[in-house]
């Protein structure tokens, strides 16, 4: 854990937030900056600012939190009529929280699609109720 990373805050309790599901290799929890209604991260318990840091059974473990996730967001009854997966090393490829995570956007027909993940400021605002009730539906459907 450092000091200074948000997602070791929230592991450690320090930091509240949405949680869809966790184990003992990972967590998935909404992001607060919500893309769509079921933008969810995935993220490792163990600190590590990208993902080569990780052992390879460490990528693995967390990985298959990522697979339950993805095959529970279209199931959750949140739109979802496909998502991307992104997961990015580095700020040269647009890395801003500095401990390795992946993203699971909900993704719908005739929306423009992005390659990377940029900053909205009209994109609307979740309240934490909103964001546990988008938690709830998913982790209802995990399998």
């Amino acid at each position: 854990m450092t000091d200074d990373c948000v997602f070791c805050k929230i592991l450690a309790g320090e930091s509240e937030a949405s949680f869809v599901a966790q184990d003992d290799h990972a967590v998935a929890i909404m992001d607060i900056g919500q893309i769509n209604p079921g933008h969810v991260l995935v993220i490792p318990r163990r600190h590590a600012v990208q993902l080569g840091d990780l052992s390879e059974d460490e990528a693995a473990n967390v990985f298959r939190l990522v697979h339950r996730v993805a095959q529970a967001l279209p199931k959750s009854g949140l739109r979802c009529e496909g998502y991307r997966l992104s997961q990015v090393n580095g700020a040269a490829a647009g890395q801003d929280v500095f401990h390795v995570h992946f993203h699971l956007v909900p993704r719908f027909r005739g929306e423009a699609v992005r390659m990377c993940i940029l900053v909205d400021e009209e994109r609307p605002r979740y309240s934490r109720r909103e964001l546990d009730q988008f938690a709830a539906r998913i982790a209802a459907v995990l399998e």
